[in-house]
C-alpha cells in the first residue's frame, strides 16, 4: 500500500497454516493487516499498478551507477574493509565499529543524515532523489569517513 494503509501477507508451510487453523476460530486471524481489508486491497492494487506503469528500475540502475562510481574510491582507505552496492543501497563496511554518536554528529555537520550501525555506514536513498542531492549525500559520507579515519 506504499505505507498508506496497514496491509501485509503471510506465507507459511501447509503444516504451519493447518496447525494455526485447528484452533478457534479455525482460521489465521491476526488483526486487520492480514484480513483482506477491501480498502487496503484496493490501495495495494493501485500501488502495484503505479509501479508497473512507472517502473523505478531504470532510476535504481542510475542510482546504483552513481553509488558504485562515488563510493568505489573508499576501497583505498585502510580503515574500510569493504564497499558494497546493490541497486539503490550503498554500504561501506569499516574495519572496526564506529562511534555512532560521534559519526552521526559529524554527518549532520556535513549536512547529511546518515546513521551508521556497528561497522556499517550505509545509504538507501529514495528513488526520487535528484542526482545533485545524491552526490551531496555521498560527498558528505566520504568526507566524514575520511575525517574519522584520519590517522588510524
Amino acid at each position: 500500500t506504499g505505507g498508506m494503509m496497514s496491509f501485509a501477507a503471510t506465507i507459511a508451510t501447509s503444516e504451519v497454516a493447518e496447525t494455526i487453523s485447528r484452533g478457534v476460530p479455525s482460521c489465521f486471524m491476526h488483526g486487520p493487516t492480514f484480513m483482506a481489508n477491501p480498502l487496503a486491497c484496493s490501495v495495494a492494487c493501485a500501488s502495484l499498478d503505479l509501479l508497473i506503469e512507472n517502473s523505478p528500475l531504470d532510476r535504481i540502475r542510475e542510482i546504483e551507477g552513481i553509488l558504485i562510481d562515488s563510493l568505489g574510491v573508499l576501497k583505498d582507505n585502510e580503515s574500510v574493509s569493504d564497499v558494497r552496492v546493490l541497486g539503490a543501497i550503498g554500504v561501506v563496511e569499516m574495519s572496526n565499529d564506529v562511534d555512532m554518536a560521534r559519526w552521526q554528529a559529524a554527518f549532520v555537520e556535513h549536512g547529511v543524515w546518515i546513521r551508521p550501525f556497528g561497522r556499517l555506514v550505509y545509504v538507501m536513498p529514495p528513488y526520487v532523489i535528484k542526482d545533485h542531492e545524491l552526490h551531496a549525500l555521498l560527498e558528505g559520507m566520504k568526507a566524514v569517513i575520511a575525517e574519522m579515519t584520519q590517522g588510524e
